[in-house]
This record gives structure tokens, C-alpha cells and sequence, in this order.
């Protein structure tokens, strides 16, 4: 059976943990070659393409922290030479914090605005340049807070609600190049970041099991199959559109 990411290459930021990680498995796993994106952590990004190989599959690990304007060239140039060009971009390198309003600092907002919403378009401006010239998908990892907004979130719910406009405006502009732009929105998926942030344990994960239809968080296996569908030709009539991945939060 041929596989729905056969000879497609994609090009994951923040891909050495967490979703990006699972994301660049499961591609990879449907035959895509895969650029794994990594910033600090270089091991975890190298274990990522160990796991990719030792099924058969191709990957490669590329350093870049996103928030610097100049990685956008390298990462995207790194790539193509290792794989060719790219049919399918994931932007999903990200940080968050939250602050109340009392705590917020122009600090605050620039490391989250200057990955979050710089380094995604960055990378996008850059990607669409070298992508596949048939074309091809681009999936922005935005997150539920887009439109449920937590307190304490001013900031990172604004980066991701600028997420959501980006992908709605690159979809008219990159149609006629036949590049679909589309995003999932996640709710508290338990990632390293997560379990780090003490999330995975006391209030908010209460707050979550109880709010949401489904009772639970999510993992990261529940928003994987979405980048696989959004990436290949299942989903060639859908651009512009948020997928909200979030157990029914609202």
C-alpha cells in the first residue's frame, strides 16, 4: 500500500520534543524525509531521527533557534540541501508563559512574539520560496487559547491569535501556488514542556478535565494523525481553516 507521504519532503521546527516530535515521526512514518528542527536541544533532536531510521525512514537534524531573524535562511537553506525542495512545512517551534497583567514586561512579550509570530512568518516567507514548485501545505501548531483565553495569558493567547490571522492570510496569498496554509489548534496536550511547567498536575489540569467534553488532556498521538491529514492529499480542498484539537474545549 503506498504510503500518503511517499517522496514528500517536510521541513518540522521545534521538532526534537513534544508534538513537533511526534509530528515529524508520524510524517516520516507515511514516507515523508524529514528536517528536524532543533534548537538547544540537539540529543533529543538526534533521537528523534534515530527513531525515524530505525524504521526505515530519512531524516535529518538542523540546529536554528527561530527566534533569531537570520536562522529562517539557514534552517530553510540547511534543509533543501539535505532533502530538496519542501512540500510541507510545519511551524510549530513555540514558547509560552503566562503573566498576570501586573507581570507582564516588554521581555515577556518580545521572547514570545519574536518566535511565536516573527520566526513563523520568517520561516513561512522563507519555506514558500524553496517549496516543491507543485505545491504543497503549510501547518501552523497554534493552540485553543486562541479563543478559550485563560487568565493569565494576555500575551501567549495574543501570539496565537495572530497565529490564527497568519494562516488565513498566507492561505490567499500562497494559493496560487498551490500552497494550502492551514492550523491546529490544540488544547493541554501532556508534552515535556508541560510536565516541566508543573501543568500536568494540580489546577489546570482539574480545570481542563473537567471543562472538556472528552475528561482528559490530550497527547501527543491525538494531534499528529491532523498534521498527517492537513499535510497530504486527503485534505487538498481545505485551506485557511483552524482544526481545534482540544476535546471539545470551546
Amino acid at each position: 500500500m503506498t504510503r500518503k507521504l511517499e517522496g514528500k519532503v517536510a521541513l518540522v521546527t521545534g521538532a526534537s520534543k513534544g508534538i513537533g516530535a511526534e509530528i515529524a515521526i508520524q510524517l516520516a512514518a507515511e514516507g515523508a524525509a524529514v528536517a528536524v528542527n532543533y534548537s538547544a536541544s540537539k540529543d533529543a533532536a538526534e533521537r528523534v531521527v534515530a527513531k525515524i531510521a530505525a524504521k526505515g525512514g530519512k531524516a535529518v537534524a538542523i540546529h536554528g533557534n527561530l527566534s533569531d531573524p537570520k536562522a529562517a535562511k539557514t534552517v530553510v537553506a540547511e534543509a533543501v540541501k539535505a532533502l530538496g525542495p519542501i512540500d510541507i512545512l510545519v511551524n510549530n517551534a513555540g514558547v509560552y508563559e503566562f503573566q498576570p497583567l501586573e507581570g507582564i514586561t516588554p521581555e515577556h512579550f518580545r521572547k514570545q512574539f519574536d518566535l511565536n509570530v516573527l520566526g513563523l512568518l520568517l520561516v513561512s516567507q522563507e519555506a514558500a520560496a524553496h517549496f516543491n514548485p507543485k505545491g504543497g501545505s503549510i501547518i501552523n501548531i497554534s493552540s485553543a487559547v486562541s479563543r478559550i483565553y485563560p487568565p493569565g495569558s494576555s500575551v501567549y493567547s495574543a501570539t496565537k491569535a495572530s497565529v490564527d490571522a497568519i494562516t488565513v492570510v498566507l492561505s490567499k496569498e500562497l494559493g496560487p501556488k498551490k500552497i494550502r496554509v492551514n492550523a491546529i489548534n490544540p488544547g493541554m496536550i501532556e508534552t515535556e514542556g508541560v510536565v516541566a511547567a508543573g501543568f500536568n498536575e494540580g489546577d489546570m489540569r482539574t480545570w481542563v478535565e473537567t471543562t472538556a467534553p472528552a475528561g482528559r488532556i490530550g497527547q501527543v498521538g491525538d494531534i499528529a494523525p491532523v498534521a498527517v491529514f492537513l499535510a497530504s492529499d486527503d485534505s487538498g480542498y481545505i485551506t485557511g481553516e483552524f482544526l481545534n484539537v482540544a476535546g471539545g474545549m470551546r
